[in-house]
């Protein structure tokens, strides 16, 4: 998907949410565990539900490959059912060394046809390179997340105190791709990190997780983090596809995820985006 797709996308549906499949087949609605893929029931009711409000949909791979087999078959159909004009991201968090990462890029822009694929940079530019490769494919880099272990590293000082590593890892990222490959993941809960981060790469579309059930504050991620093509991906997880563990579990999650359009839709009308 190019970048002009994605922010027809924005526009037109007054949005910028991004709803993460991270579908746990303990946390599923119990009702959905007699059927023969459940996994992929729950999915296809939460798209059902969703389609018209999200402009991307992320699937934490981590949920379907601990299920081998039988996940990898669910996370096929999801794909396949995902509308083609919606965005979506292999949440992977991949980042190994690069005949590795060729085939981890051929494995999700080729056989998985994902748009974007979650990778790590701190293996350096021949660990990321090869999913750059990809014509309308998109590389999210991380760059500054939401966990408590992000003090560990994250924000150490460098430079004679000058910049932190996640603001060196990006300045040097950035010469690797372009605004039309390549966006970095910040969390929603480091508000003022993120116009830190906005002065270094203005015109890059940023992914952010973190908004609602971790903590994160949607007005705060956009006053900080929106530029002048709405810049940003803002994801829910956990607020929107476990908002009932009941029958009316796709009905409640189309109105969690209504609810964040709604806010969204007047922030991109305050800022003239639309």
């Amino acid at each position: 998907m190019t970048r002009q797709e994605l922010a027809h996308q924005i526009k037109s549906k007054k949005s910028f949410l991004c709803v993460g499949l991270d579908s746990d087949i303990t946390k599923i609605p119990k009702h959905l565990l007699e059927l023969e893929d459940p996994i992929f029931e729950f999915n296809r009711a939460i798209i059902d539900a969703t389609k018209d409000i999200a402009v991307a949909y992320k699937p934490n791979l981590a949920f379907y490959e601990s299920l081998g087999s039988k996940g990898w078959a669910s996370l096929e159909k999801t794909m396949e059912y995902i509308p083609k004009e919606i965005f979506t991201i292999a949440d992977a968090k991949r980042g190994d060394i690069g005949n590795t990462s060729k085939l981890y890029a051929k494995a999700f822009f080729e056989n998985m046809n994902f748009d974007s694929v979650t990778v790590a940079p701190y293996m350096g530019h021949d660990s990321v390179s090869p999913f750059l490769e990809f014509d309308n494919k998109w590389v999210i880099l991380l760059a500054l997340t939401s966990n408590e272990g992000a003090l560990d590293f994250q924000f150490l000082q460098l430079d004679g105190n000058k910049h932190k590593l996640h603001e060196k890892v990006i300045l040097k990222s950035k010469e690797w791709g372009t605004t039309e490959n390549m966006m970095y993941v910040v969390g929603a809960t480091r508000g003022e990190a993120i116009g830190e981060i906005r002065k270094l790469i203005p015109d890059h579309f940023l992914l952010v997780p973190g908004v609602g059930s971790q903590g994160g504050s949607l007005q705060e991620v956009a006053k900080y983090g929106l530029n002048k093509d709405c810049g940003l991906l803002v994801n829910s997880s956990r607020g929107i596809i476990y908002a009932s563990n009941g029958e009316d579990f796709a009905e409640k999650a189309g109105i969690e995820a209504e609810k964040l359009q709604m806010e969204m839709a007047i922030i991109l009308e305050q800022a003239n985006i639309l």
